[in-house]
This record gives structure tokens, C-alpha cells and sequence, in this order.
């Protein structure tokens, strides 16, 4: 059984530590469904460690956890009940959860309320939409002007086997020696290894600000825990704006071996590096596995090749086994970031140069009626054809470890996905290998929450 602490009052040292009477109204008559999303992701932030990914599961352990804003002159205050146990030491909560606690009460609810305010922020263009995302970043202290070009991103999956999470833990080591900062989608696996690696590089030189860079939003989080490294958490809106985030913010990204929701932000990234407008901008891109697994990238390229084009692989460099060398690579390359930025006098915490194209920007809600009417046809655009193949894993992921997808799958069945045969058979062969390898569930058999047909000829 599940130990909870029946009762805590906390209040914030750094986030939200000063808010007006009026802010604090505005916290406390938030709709329902905001209410609803602070409270499983005050959950999730509280249930630190957790090795479990179906947030369904979670909230029915948890299901007498309440979470309360009091307003108070001196200072917003929380108050939680029935709060998983692990988030305590002797019965105090640890200081880095509360702060990210907090975050989440920033994100959720102060953010939400700020986007709900008519024309506070233009969601309907593309400029707007990168604003949005920019001031919800520097809300959250995340971006940081002074700081020189060091930040990198670490892809990968939550479900990696001990050897691949070794291997990003040393690509982390490498990376924190050279006095790189590291962010991430903030969870276990792939995600928790660069961070714990780099602060240990950092320990070693003595660098006392290491930041170690949770990026998440609604529907991950309360699924995907943030591992007990991350000293800075943002929570997105949804998962098109924790992208945009993620790539804006970037000074180099490397991927690790992962699953559907790897491969979803290789296809967004891959639908930015291809756009005509970013030819000149440099963002680096390394596909990294270990030694023992040297086949994961090769069967990406393939899928790649074969769903996309050849012209998808000159975006990337591919290094297999060599940590050292990898982190060396991020370093060089940052350096011709650094010098880009300064000769265009862009932004070294934001990239606001970068073109992304709005279809990558639209939030993609899977249904099963959007999930049928994908175009997986080769006879679009190649550029079209990543934006399709993204909206596809991205409904393989909600239906995975989403709530509401999960919900969906119950209900209705598996997501029905047709296309050209030749797409086709790239998603089922790839796929199959994730589901193969146990990449797609922490635990338990899995069973696919999508259905794929090729089209009659």
C-alpha cells in the first residue's frame, strides 16, 4: 500500500512568492478543468520517482489527494491532503519538490488565466504563438539573456533499458565537465540520465549554477514524473508549445534511443530543419546510442528514408558508443551557435530567427476522426508528409500514456491510421520494433492503441 502524509501547509520561497490580492482572486476562480489540471499535476510533481506511466492508475492510488490556494496577505499558500509519501522527509516536503509545486501552480493556473484574458496573448498567428511561448518562458525564469549559448536538449524515452540509461547518464558526465547545462522532457529513463550525469560533471568542477531544464506540459506530466535533478520546471500549455519551447530555447539537441514520443520530436524538429527559411541557422542535431545498440538509429534512418526522403538525413550526425566524443561535438557545434548568434545579434536564450512553420504550432487534439483523416500519402510534399507523420505519433503517444487517449482507446478502440502502402509499412516495421523491445509501456504486455491499413492501390 501506498504511504500518503495526511496533511502539509507550504508556501513558496522563489515562484510566486509575491502576488497582489487581485492575481490571488484570479488563481481562486479558475474554471474547473484548470482546477482539474493543477491537480494532477500537482500530483504527479509530488509523486517523485514514480516508475509508473499510466496516469490513470496513478490518480485512482492517489484518488483522496486534495490540493488547496490559500490567499493570504503575506503570500499564497498551499495546502495539500493525502499526498504520496515520497515527496517528504519526516513529514517536511523535500525544498526542490515544493519549488516544483509551485511551478506548477504558475504554470497551470496563473498562466491559464493569463491566456484566458481576450487578446492578453495572439494565439492566431504564427509570430503570436511564438510570443506566447516566450512569455510563458520568461514567466518561469527560464530564459536567460546573459547567459552565453551552453543550454543542450536531451530527446529520448522513459522506458530505455539500463544499458541506454547508463549511456545517457555518461553523455550527461561529459557534457557537465564542459561546463554544458542540460534540459529535458523532465522524466525518468533517457530524460533523468543527462541530468544526473551532468551534475556530477558540474560537482566535479566545482560549477555551482548547473541548470537542469524540465520542459513538460499537461498531459506528459501527470504520467511522466519529473526525476528528483530537475531544478528549473515549466509545464507548456500542450505539446506543440513544450516543442517550440524546447527548440527555441536549444543551443544543440541530442537524442537518445526512445519510442513513439522520440520519434514524434524528430519528425518536429526534422519539419523545421527542412523548412527553406532555416537553411543559414545553425541548430545542431546528434542521434546517439550505445555501443550495444547500434541498430537504433540505423532502423530511424530507415523509417526515415523510407517515409520522408533521403534529403531527411543530412540533418543530423549520428554517434554511436563514444560519449566523450558526442559531448565534444556539442561543444564545438554550440561555439558556431555562439558565433551565428552574435554575428546576427540574435538572441542567445531565445531563438527568435528560427521559422517554424504554423502547422507544426496548431495543437493536435487526437480523435480518432483526426487520427483516420491523416494524409500518410507519398504523393504530398515531404514537408507536409513530416507534418502528418508527427500528428501520427503524437496520437500513438496520447493513446499510450495520455489519459485522455487512454480513455479514447477504451471507449472506442485502437486509432484506425491509413495510408500509402510504402508509409505504412515504414510506421508498422518501426513501431513493431518499439512494441518488440518494450519501449513503449514501462510495465506490463502492451497492446497497440493504433490500427494500421495501407491504402488500395
Amino acid at each position: 500500500m501506498n504511504r500518503v502524509v495526511k496533511f502539509a501547509s507550504v508556501r513558496p520561497s522563489r515562484t510566486l512568492n509575491l502576488l497582489s490580492h487581485r492575481e490571488m482572486e484570479g488563481l481562486l476562480s479558475s474554471a474547473p478543468e484548470v482546477q482539474r489540471l493543477f491537480r494532477e499535476c500537482s500530483l504527479a510533481v509530488l509523486n517523485v520517482g514514480s516508475q509508473e506511466d499510466d496516469a490513470d492508475l496513478v490518480l485512482e492510488t492517489y484518488r483522496d489527494f486534495t490540493i488547496q490556494v490559500i490567499p493570504q496577505s503575506r503570500g499564497v499558500k498551499l495546502e495539500v491532503h493525502n499526498a504520496p509519501a515520497s515527496a517528504f522527509v519526516d513529514d517536511r516536503m523535500i525544498n526542490g519538490i515544493r519549488e516544483h509545486l509551485f511551478s506548477v501552480l504558475r504554470d497551470i493556473v496563473f498562466t491559464h488565466s493569463e491566456l484566458a484574458k481576450a487578446g492578453h496573448f495572439d494565439l492566431s498567428s504564427s509570430d503570436g504563438i511564438s510570443d506566447t511561448v516566450f512569455r510563458i518562458l520568461r514567466n518561469a525564469g527560464v530564459v536567460e539573456p546573459e547567459r552565453a549559448p551552453n543550454l543542450v536538449i536531451c530527446w529520448g524515452g522513459h522506458a530505455v533499458d539500463r544499458v541506454e540509461y547508463d549511456y545517457s547518464k555518461s553523455v550527461g558526465y561529459q557534457l557537465g565537465l564542459r561546463g554544458l547545462d542540460v534540459a529535458t522532457g523532465c522524466g525518468i529513463g533517457a530524460m533523468k540520465g543527462p541530468m544526473k550525469g551532468a551534475a556530477v560533471g558540474h560537482s566535479k568542477q566545482q560549477i555551482r549554477d548547473g541548470r537542469y531544464i524540465g520542459i513538460s506540459e499537461p498531459g506528459i506530466i501527470a504520467s511522466e514524473s519529473p526525476n528528483p535533478i530537475v531544478n528549473e520546471l515549466v509545464i507548456l500549455p500542450d505539446v506543440e508549445k513544450r516543442l517550440e519551447a524546447f527548440v527555441r530555447m536549444a543551443h544543440c539537441i541530442i537524442v537518445f534511443p526512445g519510442s513513439a514520443g522520440t520519434l514524434e520530436e524528430i519528425l518536429y524538429l526534422l519539419g523545421i530543419l527542412m523548412h527553406p527559411d532555416n537553411a543559414e541557422v545553425e541548430l545542431p542535431l546528434i542521434f546517439s546510442a550505445p555501443e550495444s545498440n547500434p541498430g537504433f538509429f540505423a532502423e530511424i534512418e530507415e523509417f526515415l528514408r523510407e517515409a520522408i526522403g533521403e534529403e531527411a538525413c543530412q540533418y543530423y550526425s549520428v554517434i554511436v558508443g563514444q560519449s566523450e566524443l558526442v559531448a565534444q561535438t556539442a561543444k564545438r557545434s554550440i561555439e558556431a551557435v555562439k558565433r551565428q548568434r552574435r554575428s546576427s545579434d540574435e538572441s542567445y536564450a531565445y531563438n527568435w530567427r528560427l521559422k517554424i512553420p504554423k502547422a507544426l504550432q496548431i495543437p493536435f487534439v487526437p480523435s480518432h476522426a483526426k487520427m483516420s483523416r491523416l494524409n500518410l500519402s507519398m504523393d504530398i510534399p515531404f514537408y507536409q508528409r513530416v507534418f502528418e507523420l508527427r500528428s501520427a505519433f503524437s496520437g500513438v503517444v496520447a493513446g499510450n500514456v495520455k489519459a485522455y487517449g487512454i480513455k479514447q482507446i477504451r471507449n472506442h478502440g485502437p486509432y484506425q491510421l491509413t495510408g500509402d502502402k510504402r508509409v505504412i509499412q515504414a510506421m508498422d516495421k518501426l513501431l513493431e520494433g518499439f512494441v518488440h523491445r518494450g519501449r513503449m509501456k514501462l510495465r506490463g504486455d502492451y497492446t497497440p492503441c493504433y490500427s494500421l491499413t495501407s491504402k488500395a492501390s
